[in-house]
């Protein structure tokens, strides 16, 4: 299983990792757990941005986010973009980091979608064997109707698995802290034109 590499996976190569990853457990016991409190003995990361206000910027950031907008970084990137926001649905997230493209798989343990007085969209995915990391992370779209917000939050819980990873902790942390920040950046860039707002 080749995780790292100096290219940029291609197509060729992501369609038969994913293939192979996606009927493998997850790696870690305390699955589904960002839908409350994460395990103890993991790193924790929350990252949540004010979009903005309103409807038009709620479904604007939703189609965003079943675009996996919050990946087009440059030096992260989701494949494929077409996969469905589902259950079970398996993606490999790829992060140039130290001179290497870092490949990962990750299926989809649960989806949000609720309407309400708070109305929010969103998944948390899962860590397969093919991934340096074990752990889980969510995305997630909230509208409060009575204020107006629009929030985009992060919640993850990791620690390492592959050998390097461990070797590289302090650099492997400092990616995760930046990939919320970018992250958040993505979404404000894809929803503007519905009237974005800023982070804070």
């Amino acid at each position: 299983m080749r995780m790292l590499s100096l290219r940029k996976p291609s197509a060729d190569t992501l369609r038969p990792f994913l293939a192979a990853q996606s009927d493998l457990p997850f790696t870690y016991a305390a699955v589904g757990a960002t839908a409350g409190t994460p395990p103890d003995g993991f790193d924790v990361d929350r990252t949540r941005t004010k979009l903005g206000e309103g409807e038009p910027v709620f479904r604007s950031a939703v189609d965003a986010l079943r675009r996996w907008e919050q990946f087009r970084l440059g030096w992260v990137e989701a494949w494929s973009p077409d996969t469905p926001i589902r259950t079970g649905a398996v993606v490999a997230v790829m992060g140039r980091a130290v001179g290497l493209w870092w490949l990962n798989a990750c299926r989809i343990v649960y989806t949000v979608d609720e309407a309400g007085p708070v109305s929010r969209f969103g998944f948390a995915y899962g860590t397969l064997p093919g991934h340096v990391e074990r752990g889980e992370e969510r995305f997630l779209i909230e509208w409060d109707r009575a204020s107006g917000g629009v929030w985009y939050d992060i919640l993850a819980f990791s620690r390492p698995k592959h050998v390097l990873a461990r070797i590289g902790y302090p650099v492997v942390r400092r990616k995760q802290k930046r990939f919320g920040r970018h992250s958040a950046a993505a979404m404000l860039r894809a929803i503007r034109p519905a009237g974005a707002g800023h982070p804070e």
